[in-house]
C-alpha cells in the first residue's frame, strides 16, 4: 500500500501534468500546425490593408467574445432553434463586424492544416493582436489552446458587455466581474486609439456633457444630429487608423468621445494612469499587451470541454 506521502506525491504530479496540459500556451500550435499563425496574419493583414477600420472590428470581436462566458468563440455563433445569437444582443447588433474575415480565416487554416483544428476562439485571439500590429501597435505571444463554445447567450451579452455610457465606478465594476483591474481598464480602453463610434453612442456626451471641449463637441454635432444619423460615424481618436496615444491624449483634453472614454479621466481614480499613458507610449503598449493576454486567459474552454467547430458560425452536429 502506498504510504501517505508518496500518495501525495503522486497527486501533486498529477495535478502539475494536468494544469499543463490544459493551460493555454503560446505553442500551442507549434507541432500539429505550424503554418497556422501565418495563415491567420496573412488574411488578417490583407483584410487590414483593404480596410483600415477592420483592424478595430476585428479587435471589438474578441473583446465582445471574452466578456460573455469567456473567450469560447460564442459570439460568431448565429441564431438558431436553439441558439439566441450573441450577435443580437443590444452591444452588438448592427455594430460588431468582421465575421466574414473570421470566416475567410478559418477556411484557409483548415485548408493548411488538412482538418479543423484550430478553434475559432483561437482565431478572434490572434486576429485581435495581428489587427494590433498591422495598424502599427504592438504585438504579443497570443496564449492558445481554447475550444469552441456550443451554446451562445443573448441576454449575457446584455447584461455584461461594456456600455458607452458607464461611468467610472460603473466600468471598474464590470471589469472587476470579469477579474480585471483598473489597470487593466485603463489598458484595454486604450483600443479605442483605433476604430469608429456611432453617432447614438455619443451624441448625449456631444449634446449634455459639461466635462467636454466646446470646440471639440461643435464639432462631433456636425456628423450627429440631435435627431436622426444615429448610424452616422465619428473617430474614436484624432488617428483612427494607427494604433498609438492620442486616444489618452485627447482624454486629458476633455475631447473623449464616449461617456465611459471620457470617464477615465474625469477627476477620478485612473487620471494619473491616463497622464502616464498619454505620453510614455512604451509604458501603454507593454500594459496593453499584458492586458491582453489577461483578457484572453478568461474562462477558456479546454481539454475535452467544447469542441473545434467546422464552421464558425454553427455548432458542430
Amino acid at each position: 500500500m502506498a504510504s501517505p506521502t508518496n500518495f501525495l506525491l503522486h497527486t501533486f504530479v498529477w495535478l502539475v501534468l494536468a494544469t499543463t496540459a490544459f493551460s493555454l500556451s503560446p505553442k500551442f500550435y507549434d507541432q500539429v500546425c505550424p503554418q497556422a499563425l501565418p495563415a491567420i496574419k496573412k488574411i488578417v493583414h490583407a483584410a487590414v490593408h483593404r480596410e483600415r477600420r477592420m483592424g478595430a472590428s476585428l479587435l471589438r470581436l474578441h473583446f465582445h467574445d471574452c466578456f460573455v462566458n469567456g473567450c469560447d468563440g460564442s459570439l460568431l455563433l448565429d441564431s438558431t432553434s436553439t441558439i439566441d445569437s450573441e450577435k443580437n444582443a443590444r452591444p452588438n447588433v448592427n455594430s460588431t463586424r468582421g465575421f466574414e474575415v473570421i470566416d475567410q480565416i478559418k477556411a484557409e487554416v483548415d485548408k493548411v492544416c488538412g482538418r479543423p483544428v484550430v478553434s475559432c476562439a483561437d482565431i478572434l485571439a490572434v486576429a485581435a493582436r495581428d489587427s494590433v500590429v498591422a495598424l502599427g501597435g504592438p504585438s504579443w505571444k497570443v496564449r492558445l489552446g481554447r475550444r469552441d463554445s456550443t451554446t451562445a447567450s443573448k441576454n449575457l451579452a446584455n447584461s455584461v458587455l461594456p456600455s458607452p455610457f458607464m461611468d467610472l465606478p460603473a466600468l471598474i465594476n464590470n471589469f472587476k466581474n470579469q477579474g480585471l483591474n483598473q489597470r487593466d481598464l485603463v489598458a484595454l480602453s486604450g483600443g479605442h486609439t483605433i476604430g469608429l463610434a456611432q453617432c447614438f453612442t455619443f451624441r448625449n456626451r456631444t449634446y449634455n456633457a459639461t466635462n467636454i471641449d466646446p470646440a471639440f463637441a461643435k464639432e462631433r454635432r456636425a456628423t450627429c444630429p440631435r435627431d436622426g444619423g444615429n448610424t452616422n460615424l465619428a473617430p474614436l481618436d484624432p488617428t483612427p487608423a494607427r494604433f498609438d496615444t492620442s486616444y489618452f491624449k485627447n482624454l486629458v483634453k476633455k475631447r473623449g468621445l464616449l461617456i465611459s472614454d471620457q470617464a477615465l479621466f474625469n477627476g477620478g481614480s485612473t487620471d494619473d494612469l491616463v497622464k502616464t499613458y498619454s505620453s510614455n507610449p512604451e509604458v501603454f503598449w507593454n500594459d496593453f499587451s499584458k492586458s491582453m493576454i489577461k483578457m484572453g486567459n478568461i474562462k477558456p474552454l479546454t481539454g475535452k470541454q467544447g469542441q473545434i467547430r467546422v464552421n464558425c458560425r454553427k455548432v458542430n452536429w
